[in-house]
């Protein structure tokens, strides 16, 4: 079984058909893909969180990424997704397992964390909320609703924009069974230099690890 970062991550980022619909909302998002689009690079660190009160649920996780083109290095505790562009390796210490996947298969519910910067460009309709003060900073609120709210587990996802620096600050998905997920971005690094060699899996740093190919 894969950890709970690792699962918030995967739902975060399921993409459908898009249809936006609040034009406020979707100028702020449009304006945010541009200046995504224009870094090769970035790093991220980040803390995530799963609540569900009537389930006793309250579990949290912290992270860092790695991004370059399509290339990637998550890091979530003890447990690491490193993908070169074509193959993905979710490696999950508990277990001392390996799954390998092809890149192109795993976008299909993909935890690239390029992805979850971007995660409002398709699958949804949106609509602005309000703008509020988080960390004492001016933050835009927005909402997101898939639009095929049947093949999901979700119903809401909100998107917290800082109104200044026009980054991604926080993200909360509710989903239909009383589940609050929270992703929250505490570090951000735009076009750092980063080596491919982080993008590489060796097996060797891994032994007695069971690698189970998709």
């Amino acid at each position: 079984m894969k950890p709970l970062i690792i699962t918030i991550l995967t739902l975060i980022s399921i993409s459908f058909i898009s249809n936006a619909q609040d034009s406020k909302s979707q100028k702020i998002l449009d304006l945010l893909s541009s200046k995504m689009k224009k870094e090769n690079s970035f790093y991220i660190e980040f803390n995530a969180s799963i609540k569900n009160k009537s389930l006793g649920t309250n579990q949290s996780e912290t992270g860092k990424g790695w991004v370059k083109a399509n290339k990637f290095y998550a890091s979530f505790g003890d447990n690491t997704i490193i993908s070169n562009g074509l193959k993905t390796w979710t490696i999950v210490k508990e277990e001392k397992s390996v799954y390998q996947s092809d890149s192109d298969e795993e976008d299909e519910e993909s935890i690239n964390p390029r992805k979850l910067m971007t995660v409002w460009e398709s699958g949804f309709k949106n609509k602005y909320d309000k703008e509020i003060t988080l960390n004492n900073e001016a933050t835009h609120v927005i909402y997101l609703y898939p639009k095929d709210p049947g093949n999901v587990d979700y119903h809401t996802i909100m998107l917290y924009i800082s109104k200044s620096k026009n980054e991604l600050k926080k993200v909360t998905m509710k989903t239909k069974d009383g589940t609050s997920m929270t992703y929250s971005v505490t570090k951000y690094l735009s076009n750092t230099k980063i080596d491919d060699s982080k993008f590489v899996f060796d097996q060797k740093k891994y032994p007695g690890y069971n690698v189970i190919r998709d």
